[in-house]
Formats: structure tokens, C-alpha cells, sequence
């Protein structure tokens, strides 16, 4: 029995064949799948070692496949290897570089093959962010942090609401008034201590009012993806 399934999903039997005959031999069974939705099949029911998908698919297309797996926490962990014949076809969808998955140009011969699963196979093991789902969508999380500022995370509910910041906890404090500046404070801090919270209070401020604009176009942009 193969402890190592490899899918091959290709409309054209040829490719399929020569993928086969290609591979060394060893511990594993190649599966086919001659359409989009027969792969994706495959890929939902057999625990897969490598997935080799077309772009260009009839029924569903290498697109919508790799999509549907993306959004899957555990089967985009799945070394993938997309194949077509005009690279431009992929980069319209999926901009290079290709950090989590391989491309291999048709026609290709053995050697490159057998490189661009290795590839494959370690791009996959790269750390990758966390998923967030809105609603049908899945996009990325997005994160974005300063010193002395509270991490900013973009929400992304259904509706794409305005993403917002956590202030950092020195700005919730009471701002020193003019009588504190005057004499030391019960903890023996100084004027000069004390008119340093304030500039640094006031720099703070001015950082989050960054991150807002910043996380506003991170909204407006998820916004004009999902539509």
C-alpha cells in the first residue's frame, strides 16, 4: 500500500501519463483527475502528499481549485505544484513571487519536474498568516504594529466594517494637569519627568492616527477585492 498519494489534475491525458511515467519510483500511488471538480474531490476525500493542478480546467477551473483549497486551513498545508502553459494566465490571479506554491511551464521534462516538486514541497512548509473569513471570502490578516503602540489588527467581518485601533494604555491615563507640573508628584517624579510623559503621549497619538489612515486603505482595499 502507498504511504504517498500524488494528484495529478489535468484535462489532457497525455500530460497526466507523462507526469506518471516521469516520477521516480518509489512509495507512492498517483491519482488523476481529468476536470476541476473531480480533482477538488480527490483533494477533499485522500489524504495527498503533493497536488499537481492545472490552471486551465473544464467543469471548474485550476483557479476556483486553488482557491477553494487556499481558504482551507489544512489543505493549503498541501505541497502544490500549478502547471500551464502560458505563465501570464497565473500571474492575472496570483502574483509572483510564489511563495507558497511552485510553477512549472509547459512543456517540461523530467528534470524540472522533479525540481519544481522539491520546490514544492518546501515552500509548503513555510510559516503562513492566519486566515479570516468574510462571509464566502477568505482574506489574510492583516497586522500592523509600532513600538509603544498596541498591535492594530484589521477586522474583517461580512460587511467590512471601518477597522479600528487599541489605544495604548498611556493615553486611557489622566493627562497630567498644570498643578502636578508645578510640584513633584506622589511617586517623586519631576517637572522634567513629567513633560516627557507628555511629548511622548502626544508622539503616540500622532502614531495612531497613522495607523488609522493606514488601516483604512487595508479596508478599502479588501473591500475592492470581495466585491
Amino acid at each position: 500500500m502507498a504511504s504517498n498519494k500524488i494528484l495529478v489534475i489535468d484535462d489532457t491525458t497525455v500530460v497526466r501519463v507523462k507526469v506518471r511515467e516521469m516520477l521516480p519510483p518509489g512509495n507512492f500511488e498517483v491519482l488523476e483527475a481529468k476536470d476541476g471538480l473531480e480533482g477538488l474531490n480527490f483533494i477533499l476525500q485522500e489524504k495527498l502528499s503533493l497536488i499537481m493542478l492545472d490552471f486551465l480546467l473544464p467543469k471548474m477551473s485550476g483557479w476556483e481549485v486553488f482557491q477553494k483549497v487556499q481558504a482551507d486551513p489544512e489543505l493549503r498545508k498541501i505541497p502544490l505544484v500549478i502547471m500551464s502553459g502560458r505563465k501570464e494566465e497565473v500571474t492575472e490571479k496570483i502574483t509572483e513571487p510564489f511563495e507558497y506554491f511552485e510553477f512549472l511551464g509547459k512543456p517540461f521534462d523530467q528534470k524540472q519536474l522533479i525540481n519544481a516538486i522539491k520546490l514544492a514541497m518546501t515552500k509548503a512548509k513555510q510559516p503562513r498568516p492566519e486566515l479570516v473569513p468574510v462571509g464566502a471570502v477568505t482574506v489574510k490578516k492583516g497586522t500592523v504594529a509600532t513600538s509603544g503602540v498596541t498591535t492594530a489588527t484589521v477586522a474583517a467581518p461580512s460587511a467590512v466594517t471601518t477597522a479600528t485601533v487599541a489605544a495604548p494604555s498611556a493615553v486611557n491615563t489622566a493627562m497630567p494637569t498644570a498643578a502636578s507640573n508645578a510640584t513633584p508628584t506622589a511617586g517623586g517624579a519631576s517637572n522634567a519627568e513629567i513633560s516627557a510623559l507628555n511629548e511622548k503621549i502626544v508622539k503616540m497619538q500622532a502614531e495612531i492616527d497613522g495607523l488609522k489612515k493606514q488601516l483604512t486603505q487595508v479596508v478599502t482595499f479588501i473591500k475592492q477585492k470581495i466585491k
